[in-house]
């Protein structure tokens, strides 16, 4: 369903010297050099012009689009959040009017925002700028039955595909992820549990603050689920199906079609990183697209960086969810651009290459 070219290694050699003929020490710009050169081997490597000029491109960030997916979970009746399921559609509310920590954030930075109803309890009034992509109105308590169907997930896959192309042909080449859902990241600890084969302790974390009885549930009902379906999960469209959400399932998709559309995709927090790692079992060619925009404060979130091996850009201590991380990483992924395209070489400069 998705074609993803591999970033191509042809023109890193010289992706790299221009890195480092810019007037600094080798290396001086730490992470923010590995930074510029995985954005140029998306946004230049692969240009199959015949008349290539590398150190005339520039790198580019247009119309940088963020969009939150909402999703209610049936597994929230479980008692595992400390909100119930009634939250998910206030949130999207307050997204939709502008006044949740998203919307302050993308204001800020200038990121374009839009807000997508993926399946939650209670449809949002019609009057308010929210996205229809419903797949249900709740999933399935994942402890007890599959979390959707598969039409659902090819229905998710599909919707998600469309609104990417929908974002692609207002030019824009950067783009994020958020999520809301009351109970969704016992589904990202499920889910990570379930490709990292790792017991529930080992992934469970205290979500939005919840108490040592709610983690101990949270535990309690993964272990359940995975027991539950243990035969059953033999891909990551089998995971989504039997241990996701609505919202997830359009995240996944979403990042595969982005990178489908030579994208860069910043990748937000632990429930983003979940649907990252399904998007890599579905298709590995994407997570050359991807840039992990930092380090949460959930339990698990480290444990997934590092079973990707991969570096996240911040580590702040969040833990809200919404995008905001990845809303937050953009001044960095242009500071990154910024230095590419405009920092002097020591040839420009004429300034002594002590390199």
């Amino acid at each position: 369903m998705f074609d993803i070219q591999a970033l191509s290694c042809q023109h890193s050699a010289e992706i790299q010297a221009k890195i480092d003929g810019k007037t600094k020490p080798l290396g001086a710009l730490g992470d923010l050099e590995q930074l510029a050169k995985k954005i140029a081997q998306i946004q230049l490597a692969n240009n199959k012009a015949n008349s290539f000029e590398l150190s005339q491109q520039k790198l580019s960030i247009k119309t940088p689009h963020l969009t939150v997916f909402a999703g209610d979970h049936g597994i929230a009746s479980e008692g595992v959040s400390i909100a119930p399921s009634d939250v998910t559609s206030q949130m999207v509310a307050n997204f939709a009017n502008g006044g949740a920590a998203i919307n302050v954030f993308c204001r800020q930075f200038g990121w374009q925002l839009s807000v997508v109803d993926a399946g939650i309890l209670h449809a949002p009034a019609a009057s308010l700028p929210v996205i229809n992509q419903r797949l249900g109105s709740i999933t399935k308590p994942i402890n007890q039955q599959a979390a959707m169907t598969e039409a659902q997930v090819e229905q998710g896959f599909e919707f998600a595909k469309q609104h990417i192309t929908n974002i692609s042909q207002t030019g824009c080449n950067v783009v994020a992820f958020g999520e809301m859902g009351i109970g969704n990241t016992t589904i990202a600890s499920a889910i990570m549990a379930a490709l990292m084969k790792v017991p529930a302790s080992e992934v469970v974390g205290r979500g939005t603050g919840v108490s040592d009885d709610v983690v101990k549930k949270k535990q309690q009902v993964i272990e359940q689920a995975l027991a539950l379906h243990s035969e059953s999960l033999v891909d990551a469209k089998a995971v989504l199906r039997c241990l996701g959400g609505f919202e997830l399932v359009q995240i996944t998709a979403a990042m595969l079609a982005a990178a489908e559309n030579n994208m860069v995709i910043i990748v937000d927090g632990f429930i983003c990183t979940a649907a990252a790692m399904l998007a890599i079992e579905l298709n590995a060619n994407v997570k050359g697209y991807m840039v992990f925009a930092h380090c949460s404060g959930e339990q698990g979130h480290q444990k997934m960086l590092q079973w990707l091996n991969v570096k996240p850009l911040l580590n702040l201590g969040l833990r809200l969810g919404e995008g905001t991380g990845a809303a937050l990483a953009l001044p960095i992924i242009q500071a990154a651009v910024g230095f590419y395209n405009d920092m002097a070489s020591f040839a420009d400069a004429e300034v002594t290459d002590v390199t």
